[in-house]
């Protein structure tokens, strides 16, 4: 019996030993894509025209947020662009404040959009609706809690035709608004900076391509030779399918950042985060099955396993020196979660460092919340966002390349 257990404990430590190895390799990417990621106002700006810009603005059940988001966009310094803003359907009071706003400011146009057809995701619709509405030469992109310094349009615009590039987005700051984002987004967010980091989107060697919902704009050509959203319209993460659409039909792309430019919401309460994380996974579900199930274990070692293996292994480290391998290998493994967890917090986030040292619950609903996705991905409510629920079953989601 003492041998089994033995090997048992030998086993799980190598596996954790890995698990700090690839936390180190993590850490390091994560470290880089912070120091060489390029900045929306850092640029070689050149001559340019400034074409029409078309604001598309979609919202649904956005009341508390809405109005600081386009009280932003009216006060930009570009002279050149008009403002789309779409009404979802809402069930609150999203409509009445659009309309209100749109009165004072001729920039402002309210659009309600029609019924959703069956197969879309609203978001998805309402920015077609706000499409055929514009009539700009660019098309700029963003969510209703999203918040804009004064200069952001100008120089999107001027960074993007600098470059000659097809489409830019800009990575936001993510506002924290209650205690369980706060806990789980720095530890999440960790594989957000390397999976999706501006530096492997912008490596034309990469497959990676992807768009932040809150900022992108895009020449109205190449939307229309992409499909618009019609093309990605029964997807749940709509801004990664269309990034990715739009990177693997060779148009040119760049991610940058803009954190102190552009401000939105991750999540803003325990529901949305929930739901925010079984939409990460559902997508990966119907990709593969397989691939989905060996990320979720792979996500289980790295985030979670090592702080419960600490204590099974301190508990029972007198009886045998496999316990005391077991319990260096979890401690080092922990070590390095945390660590990796307060860099995101403090320099990502800008989120005080006790939200680092939540890693261990953050990890754990993380994970649960990745389980709730798979084992929920083909039910008739796999995904509800902003009052809408959705079945998934029988499409096809292509938002993530694995």
């Amino acid at each position: 019996m003492n041998i089994v257990l033995d090997v048992f404990n030998y086993t799980l430590a190598a596996i954790l030993i890995a698990v700090a190895l690839t936390w180190i390799l993590l850490i390091r990417s994560m470290w880089i894509t912070f120091r060489d990621s390029p900045f929306l106002d850092k640029f070689d700006a050149k001559p340019h025209k400034n074409p029409k810009v078309s604001i598309i603005l979609p919202a649904r059940n956005e009341e508390d947020f809405i109005a600081k988001c386009l009280n932003s966009l009216i006060e930009q310094d570009y002279a050149n662009y008009e403002i789309i803003a779409i009404d979802d359907r809402s069930d609150d009071k999203t409509g009445e404040i659009i309309k209100e706003i749109s009165q004072d400011n001729p920039k402002v146009k309210y659009v309600l959009a029609s019924p959703k057809p069956e197969k879309w995701i609203g978001k998805n619709w309402a920015c077609v609706e706000g499409f055929k509405k514009s009539t700009g030469e660019l098309l700029l992109f963003t969510d209703a809690d999203t918040a804009h310094s004064r200069k952001t349009i100008s120089l999107a615009v001027s960074h993007l035709l600098s470059e000659n590039l097809d489409a830019l987005t800009v990575i936001p700051k993510m506002r924290c608004l209650d205690i369980w984002t706060k806990i789980a987004l720095p530890v999440l967010s960790t594989f957000l900076h390397t999976r999706f980091s501006a530096l492997r989107v912008n490596d034309a060697s990469k497959k990676t391509g992807y768009f932040f919902g809150s900022f992108f704009i895009i020449k109205r050509e190449t939307y229309a030779s992409v499909g618009t959203h019609e093309s990605v319209k029964g997807e749940i993460v709509e801004d990664g399918a269309l990034g990715k659409k739009v990177k693997e039909s060779g148009f040119s792309m760049k991610m940058v950042r803009g954190e102190h430019l552009v401000e939105a919401v991750w999540a803003r309460d325990w529901p949305t985060l929930w739901h925010a994380l079984k939409r990460l996974m559902v997508p990966l579900y119907f990709q593969s099955k397989g691939i989905a199930m060996g990320i979720f274990v792979a996500v289980l070692f790295l985030l979670f396993m090592p702080f419960p293996t600490i204590v099974y292994a301190a508990i029972f480290e007198p009886q045998s020196s496999s316990f005391a391998v077991l319990l260096a290998a979890s401690l080092t493994a922990a070590g390095f979660v945390y660590f990796a967890s307060i860099i995101d917090a403090t320099k990502g986030l800008g989120l005080a460092i006790k939200y680092g040292l939540c890693a261990p619950l953050g990890s754990a609903i993380i994970v649960a919340g990745f389980a709730s996705g798979i084992l929920n991905a083909k039910s008739n409510r796999a995904v509800t966002w902003r009052g809408r629920t959705y079945s998934m079953a029988n499409t096809v989601q292509n938002s993530i390349s694995i």
